[in-house]
């Protein structure tokens, strides 16, 4: 499927993130290793000044406005890897990680429409939390963790806000890692099974050059902290899965974070919305088309409809947004393999890049199995 997604000219970059972005593509089109090395170094090091307080807006930029996804995914594998040597000071001892958790909340029973819970922002007994960790060796067996116990959205640990976070990494002793992230609230309303994600931000030592975030598998602790987090988290009427993923340090942490909202996301609407269409009206018909969004700008989302040919206004629909990072076929693989095993075998794609919005009724666009040729058909 065609991708969607527009980006930036590259003569409309800032000069100081025209001039990395040329690097960038000169190491993606160097002849040898040792040349993209040498492209790569000076990459590494001018991200390490962006790193630096205060450059914040500068580092967004820099991936803001890339003329392509692959120079945006070569810029962030680099910031990863100087993330990873313990970027921007590699002789500092503190380390930042966080960890993804996938929350899916619902209310019980029959409530009232309209009725809203929020969940907390913050875990009662984080130090309940940092055990597991420790205990079962989540950070390749690093005992001198800490862990901050406010739940942290994803807007907190974007680029811009990368540099002011590794500066706590400076202050004395053990820093409160989570100290000055603003929460964001987790509302869950009658009707809906909501999927959010937030963070827990934490610290550790670490002698320098090592890389206790290595394994990115959630392993024997991952069924007991999901417990645990899961009692924290209860409501008097809410019902709540917590689903945590390995700790990372924050720039990966976030991509994976992002990646396992949509994907449980994709989960829960295919399961629910095939379950009420075989009981209505029989085996659904699955619909795949790429749309380009306006909001952001140029930005693409991968849509999902789910109808039955026996009953037109029996149709569900679920918008599946591409990431900076993501390939397309990735993602339509992931839908593929979801419908898969939920056993629909009528999959039709609709080719070419299509409006976010029905001209008629100003609704988000979504195709429906009548409307497309079973030509169409993938197996």
């Amino acid at each position: 499927m065609d991708d969607p997604r527009l980006y930036p000219a590259a003569a409309a970059a800032p000069a100081d993130a025209a001039r990395l972005h040329r690097l960038a593509e000169d190491s993606l089109a160097a002849g040898t290793g040792a040349e993209a090395d040498a492209f790569d170094s000076a990459l590494g090091e001018a991200i390490d000044g962006l790193l630096q307080p205060g450059y914040g807006e500068a580092l967004a930029a820099l991936f803001d406005t890339t003329s392509s996804a692959s120079i945006y995914r070569h810029l962030w594998r680099i910031l990863v890897q100087r993330e990873r040597t313990g970027a921007p000071d590699p002789s500092q001892l503190v380390r930042l990680f966080a960890l993804p958790i996938v929350v899916v909340a619902g209310v019980e029973g029959a409530r009232s429409v309209g009725k809203t819970y929020e969940l907390p922002r913050a875990m009662a007994d984080v130090q309940a939390l940092t055990a597991i960790l420790r205990d079962h060796h989540a950070l390749s067996g690093n005992t001198t963790i800490a862990l901050g116990d406010a739940l942290v959205g994803a807007e907190s640990l974007e680029m811009a806000s990368l540099p002011e976070l590794f500066a706590w990494r400076r202050l004395s002793g053990m820093p409160l890692a989570a100290r000055s992230i603003a929460t964001s609230p987790m509302v869950v309303a009658v009707g809906v099974e909501g999927v959010h994600l937030r963070f827990l931000v934490g610290s550790l030592l670490a002698a320098p050059g090592a890389d206790p975030m290595l394994s990115a598998d959630v392993g024997r602790w991952g069924t007991p902290l999901a417990q645990v987090l899961g009692r924290q988290l209860a409501r008097p009427g809410v019902t709540v899965l917590a689903l945590p993923r390995a700790p990372q340090p924050l720039v990966a942490a976030l991509w994976q974070g992002r990646q396992a909202q949509r994907e449980v996301g994709a989960q829960i609407f295919a399961s629910n919305a095939v379950r009420r269409l075989r009981a209505a009206t029989g085996e659904p018909t699955a619909v795949l088309s790429m749309h380009r969004t306006s909001v952001p700008t140029g930005s693409g989302e991968l849509r999902l409809s789910l109808s039955s040919p026996f009953d037109p206004r029996q149709a569900e629909g679920f918008r599946c947004p591409l990431l900076p990072l993501d390939r397309v076929d990735d993602v339509v693989r992931m839908l593929m393999t979801l419908l898969k095993d939920c056993r629909v075998t009528d999959v039709r794609v609709v080719p070419g890049v299509h409006a976010d919005r029905d001209s008629g009724t100003g609704m988000p666009l979504l195709f429906k199995g009548d409307a497309v040729s079973p030509s169409a058909v993938r197996h």
